[in-house]
């Protein structure tokens, strides 16, 4: 024995998070704290969690999860996120959230290990030099404004629908939903750097493009696309394609450079049409339930 530890033996590490501000609160019920990510109480890295009281299901996020150079491929990311679990099913999360870069392949083939699963990714793609034809005997326009109110009030609809297959609770998808789209489409069919059209064959319309003509998500640039949709007794008739290469056109003529959109991983019809479009992946988000 040497020191009261055997000779030949490593030391116990043991890593922890250890809190480096004060608990943030909102006046929304939200609550967020960074931590240190510590080995023997020596910081390595940092992390910061979050809650996000809008979803109605105890929804927490880990985010930042960042380990200094000299210490990684040790494990401490690992060990790191579990402990961040912890805290969250603390706080009385039942699901944790995370997102993670198209580039990053070891923290997606971690986040794999740790039993997280793709939700949706955010994908993206530069435009082309000149705007795209339209496939013949299809125009798009503006939409009218009775025709806003009725997509409007059909997208709500479906928006909601979607919150609660995600775990959101009824009362928090119509929350949800009714904040969203207030921000988004404050000015209405006339809302400001926004793209509002239909696509029309033979005088019916036959699909719907919402678009933002300036990138809704901070640091990143480009036209975004919100909503296609295809009447449902049009579809399966190179529609979608037809929509996306209208948002391509209307994007150009804005000025912008690239285009971006979010895809559902299960909606595997749309995720081949738009990487036969050239779109690539942008960032992942998976998520994980608690027990």
């Amino acid at each position: 024995m040497t020191g009261g530890r055997p000779v030949g033996t490593t030391p116990l590490m043991t890593t922890t998070l250890r809190p480096t501000a004060p608990l943030q609160q909102g006046a929304d019920g939200a609550t967020s704290r960074t931590y240190a990510v510590c080995v023997n109480s020596r910081s390595v890295g940092t992390v910061e969690l979050s809650t996000d009281p809008r979803t109605g299901t105890g929804a927490g996020r880990i985010a930042g999860l960042r380990i200094d150079e000299a210490d990684r491929r040790r494990g401490r990311a690992t060990v790191a996120a579990l402990a961040a679990e912890e805290v969250l099913r603390g706080w009385g999360c039942g699901r944790v959230e995370i997102s993670v870069p198209a580039g990053a392949e070891p923290a997606r083939r971690m986040a794999a290990a740790l039993g997280y699963t793709e939700r949706n990714r955010i994908m993206s793609k530069p435009l082309p030099a000149r705007a795209p034809v339209l496939p013949e005997g299809v125009a798009g326009r503006p939409m009218s404004g009775s025709e806003f109110e009725t997509w409007l009030a059909h997208t709500k609809a479906g928006y909601a629908r979607s919150l609660t297959l995600r775990g959101f609770s009824e009362e928090a998808a119509r929350a949800k939903t009714e904040a969203d789209h207030a921000a988004a489409l404050a000015g209405g069919v006339a809302t400001p750097d926004t793209y509002l059209g239909v696509l029309a064959r033979g005088g019916a319309v036959v699909g719907t493009l919402w678009l933002a003509l300036r990138h809704p998500h901070p640091g990143q640039s480009g036209a975004y696309v919100f909503d296609v949709e295809v009447a449902r007794e049009h579809r399966g008739q190179g529609l979608g394609r037809a929509l996306l290469l209208l948002a391509e056109r209307e994007a150009l003529a804005a000025g912008t450079g690239r285009i971006g959109l979010n895809v559902f991983t299960d909606n595997t019809p749309a995720l081949r049409l738009y990487e036969s479009l050239g779109y690539e992946p942008v960032t992942y988000h998976l998520y994980k339930q608690l027990l």
